[in-house]
């Protein structure tokens, strides 16, 4: 599996993270931002999640490199996008380097005032994307206690591609998911790893 090389800067990767409110995107970008510091690489991050709490659309740019000054990736240039949820994996496929990875779970959740998913989300997605990777998160993340641990299975898989140490990795996740769920979540993480080899 081939680690992400960045566009038109070889110092630097840039990871956009979507999803929607209740999801974890947050938490996850947080786990890759300090694994990534204490791989001993500069690190900048922007998040917005104001619209969280009512399922609306919650992002995160993460870039890291041997000297990064600012935080925001441009449209085309994010080697790697990694959405927890389909729909918004459209919404934000302008910021997709065009040959970057990107690596979906397959969970479709409703926006707020609309009735019926729309059909055909993921023919869509792999007519626009050509690296595209489509994971069953959720059915991995049901063996560890549910949903909420579906954040962890993503950057499980996203490790795959990225240049950061397995002992990084585990330090980021004691670092900061909730007390009392840390082997739970190393245990979502190797998962993911797994699931994204097989997948």
């Amino acid at each position: 599996m081939r680690k992400v090389k960045a566009a038109g800067n070889p110092a630097m990767c840039n990871i956009l993270m979507v999803g929607v409110g209740g999801q974890g995107i947050i938490l996850a970008s947080d786990i890759v931002a300090r694994a990534a510091l204490f791989s001993g690489y500069d690190v900048k991050k922007s998040e917005v999640h104001g619209m969280s709490q009512r399922g609306g659309s919650v992002f995160s740019h993460i870039r890291f490199g041997r000297k990064v000054f600012s935080p925001l990736i441009g449209r085309g240039q994010a080697e790697v996008l990694l959405s927890l949820e389909e729909m918004e994996t459209l919404r934000w496929r302008e910021y997709a380097h065009p040959d970057g990875t990107v690596i979906v779970a397959r969970t479709a959740i409703c926006p707020a005032n609309v009735r019926e998913y729309p059909k055909g989300i993921e023919a869509e997605l792999a007519r626009v994307f050509k690296n595209l990777f489509l994971l069953d998160t959720d059915a991995v993340a049901g063996q560890l206690g549910g949903p909420k641990f579906t954040n962890a299975v993503l950057v499980g898989a996203v490790s795959c591609f990225l240049t950061i140490e397995n002992t990084a990795w585990s330090a980021a996740i004691e670092a900061l998911v909730p007390a009392g769920t840390i082997e739970q979540n190393k245990r979502a993480f190797e998962m993911g790893k797994t699931l994204m080899r097989k997948g």
